[in-house]
């Protein structure tokens, strides 16, 4: 077999893949939520037509019915770790492979977010504390104590990244991702989004690797228009997160990631005004800055500006494309 075919997804990314000095003008990213395939009755968690596909191809209409008729994995006791897996080892070369007739040159970047349950999320925020009663004792029947998970709408996101907005449909327009890359997504996700936004960095990362990220997903307050929110999120309230120095502290990269319309009817995803994306060394930095008094005012500031849908939950970082090296901050409009 020649030796292209052989070829692993490492190559698109530093040390061994070639960069290029980015421009420092706001690039155009398609932030794309994903929720996995499940066994979770659709009344619970939505699913887009044609996805949670089966080993024959077809739609698994009420997976909560015949969770064994799911292709990616029939056993619900391993189907988390399966998808986790799916995603990253599989998925993700297949996105970054060039197959004959196709490139994805125009993706300037492309990180995967896997969403940690472990991890600080809005369902169940820090700080954390023992189960005690008023001696200090812990509980001799915790089976009877045990909280309820309350799981975020999304397990995840494809951080795709483009010079400009018509490399989107140059790219997802090829037979590769209109025919294969879609199969594959209906394979692995319940539902995607299909938002484009505009993307400021604010802190640049010195190597674009960071470990973990933050994932905040914004949704206005009613009173709010979009442009209003935008302009808020990226003007007072950026500068109260710049000035705090537990941002300094921990914080390795933020960008703030604002909705400018889709590539498709998306009623999820038009629903998301913005994303905050705050990257960290380990997951240990994020509960420190999270638990800091810095934060405190950072939280006030955006449930200031919040409506019914926001989120946020803490991931760990995959780097599949980057051809940008090294990163720089982006200038804010009237700035």
């Amino acid at each position: 077999m020649p030796t292209d075919f052989n070829r692993a997804d490492n190559l698109h990314r530093p040390p061994l893949g070639r960069t290029q000095m980015p421009s420092g003008k706001p690039l155009i990213v398609t932030p794309t939520f994903v929720s996995r395939v499940d066994d979770t009755p659709r009344s619970e968690r939505p699913q887009d037509t044609g996805s949670a596909k089966s080993r024959h191809g077809n739609e698994v209409h009420r997976p909560n019915w015949r969770p064994g008729a799911l292709a990616l994995e029939g056993d619900p006791n391993l189907s988390f770790e399966h998808w986790d897996e799916y995603w990253r080892k599989v998925h993700g070369p297949k996105f970054a492979w060039d197959e004959p007739g196709s490139s994805s040159e125009r993706v300037v970047r492309y990180d995967q977010v896997h969403r940690v349950a472990s991890g600080p999320s809005s369902g169940f925020a820090l700080p954390y504390r023992a189960m005690i009663d008023h001696q200090g004792l812990l509980p001799s029947d915790p089976w009877k104590r045990v909280p309820e998970f309350k799981r975020p709408r999304w397990d995840g996101l494809a951080y795709i990244a483009y010079a400009d907005e018509d490399d989107i449909e140059a790219t997802l327009g090829q037979e590769k991702f209109a025919k294969r890359i879609i199969a594959d997504e209906q394979t692995a996700f319940r539902m995607v989004t299909r938002e484009i936004t505009r993307e400021y960095i604010l802190i640049p990362s010195e190597r674009h690797r960071d470990a973990i990220s933050l994932v905040k997903i914004h949704v206005r307050r009613p009173d709010l228009s979009r442009d209003a929110f935008q302009r808020r999120l990226l003007g007072d309230h950026a500068d109260l997160v710049l000035g705090q120095p537990a941002t300094h502290e921990f914080v390795r990269r933020y960008a703030q990631l604002h909705n400018i319309g889709s590539t498709q009817t998306d009623p999820e995803g038009s629903k998301i005004d913005a994303v905050s994306i705050l990257a960290f060394a380990s997951m240990n930095d994020v509960e420190d800055y999270l638990l800091s008094s810095d934060h405190a005012a950072i939280e006030a500031s955006e449930n200031a500006l919040a409506g019914e849908g926001s989120e946020w939950w803490s991931a760990v970082n995959y780097s599949v494309i980057n051809r940008l090296s090294p990163e720089v901050a982006t200038k804010r409009p009237g700035r």
